[in-house]
């Protein structure tokens, strides 16, 4: 931590020059409470939302629980098409509900895209209709160079671009209209089905007064954060668009919000911490903190976060990922009967110049459970090996 602390230091003394070395990467900080812009660098180049389209529509799904359109225990059916969206997700079965209040949840901790895409259809009838309908909803709070196309913020082609101006502008409409609901963003994790779901907005964890907002990644984008601060009385909002990996993002986003909060260094935080006041179950204290850098968030392109059990379950190596992804949605059933909080992931390997992705499912507590679930897929005529997890 010492050194992530001084590493931070010493990239804010060079900020003046960062605009050349990552001229990659757009950011913008916006007071929150004055609603201006206090610095940006790229701030309205346009770029792929990934998962910061969420923010979206979580404010309409705010907005029709406002307007009674909506109530925390409604039911919403999960349909085929979202129950194959690419993790991260609840992994919930066509036909399934969940509830408004799962829905949130999976949708701010856990970057849920089968949630996310559930609730679109739910009120616009089509994901495509809720995109225009978050489009729409978003020029109205001013957001003039955001395109939404979809619910989750999954690389739709070139349909679904935003602004890290616009997003900043997002992030303060949330505060600004839905300030209970806007608590909820604090949470590190949430209790579905029984299991423990972990969040991975590491950064609430590493700086001091930093309670949200949003995370997000697909190949396209690269690695997005919008982060809310809130000291000495003020409230910063910074986005952080096209990062190279999580921890990189994460460290601009810090320097960031040290240069303009006026703070001297961030201060680490040790526990997450939570404060909520809205009609939903407080949740159960994270049991870890997320790694400081993993592969991918959500979304397409990249490799599911990694978890903290001991022991993983391995059913095949593919050419493709996408070959491991269609095999690891073919067997999660049996697996999830015996461990409901089984995790897909693919892991790359490569050996001699060539690559194979290691379909593999993570979260058994111990061999014997890594065991079980092999044992059940071996029934349905998968192969299976359990792995000491790395």
């Amino acid at each position: 931590m010492r050194n992530f602390c001084a590493a931070l230091v010493a990239f804010a003394a060079v900020s003046s020059s960062a605009g050349v070395a990552m001229a990659d990467v757009s950011w913008a900080v916006l007071d929150a409470d004055r609603g201006v812009f206090l610095g940006q660098d790229g701030g309205s180049r346009t770029r792929p939302p990934a998962s910061l389209a969420k923010m979206m529509t979580l404010y309409l799904t705010f907005e029709a629980i406002r307007d009674g359109r909506l109530r925390w225990d409604d039911r919403i059916v999960v349909s085929r098409n979202a129950s194959i969206k690419i993790p991260t997700k609840l992994w919930v079965k066509p036909g399934d509900t969940i509830s408004v209040r799962e829905a949130v949840d999976g949708m701010i901790i856990i970057s849920a895209n089968d949630a996310a895409a559930a609730v679109g259809e739910h009120l616009a009838g089509s994901e495509a209709a809720f995109g225009r309908m978050m489009t729409q909803r978003g020029k109205r709070l001013g957001l003039k160079n955001t395109v939404f196309s979809n619910p989750s913020g999954l690389t739709d082609g070139r349909k679904q671009t935003t602004t890290a101006r616009d997003m900043a502008l997002l992030g303060m409409a949330l505060q600004r209209d839905f300030p209970k609901e806007y608590r909820l963003f604090s949470q590190p994790s949430f209790v579905f089905r029984g299991k423990l779901r972990k969040g991975h907005n590491n950064l609430m964890y590493r700086y001091d007064r930093v309670d949200g907002i949003k995370t997000g990644f697909t190949s396209a984008a690269g690695y997005n954060l919008a982060s809310s601060l809130n000291t000495n009385g003020r409230r910063l909002i910074g986005v952080v668009l096209g990062g190279k990996t999580a921890r990189k993002r994460d460290d601009r986003m810090a320097a960031l919000l040290t240069r303009f909060g006026g703070q001297a260094a961030p201060v680490p935080v040790r526990q997450p911490q939570i404060a909520m006041q809205v009609p939903v179950p407080a949740p159960r204290p994270a049991v870890g903190l997320a790694a400081d850098d993993v592969p991918i968030e959500q979304g397409d392109g990249g490799f599911p976060v990694p978890g903290f059990s001991a022991w993983q379950i391995q059913i095949a190596a593919l050419p493709s990922l996408a070959a491991a992804r269609r095999l690891l949605d073919k067997a999660a059933a049996p697996v999830r009967s015996i461990e409901a909080g089984a995790t897909a992931l693919v892991e790359p390997t490569t050996t001699k110049g060539k690559t194979l992705y290691r379909a593999r499912f993570d979260g058994f507590v111990d061999r014997n459970a890594a065991g079980r679930a092999c044992a059940a897929l071996k029934q349905r005529k998968f192969d299976c090996i359990a792995v000491a997890a790395p």
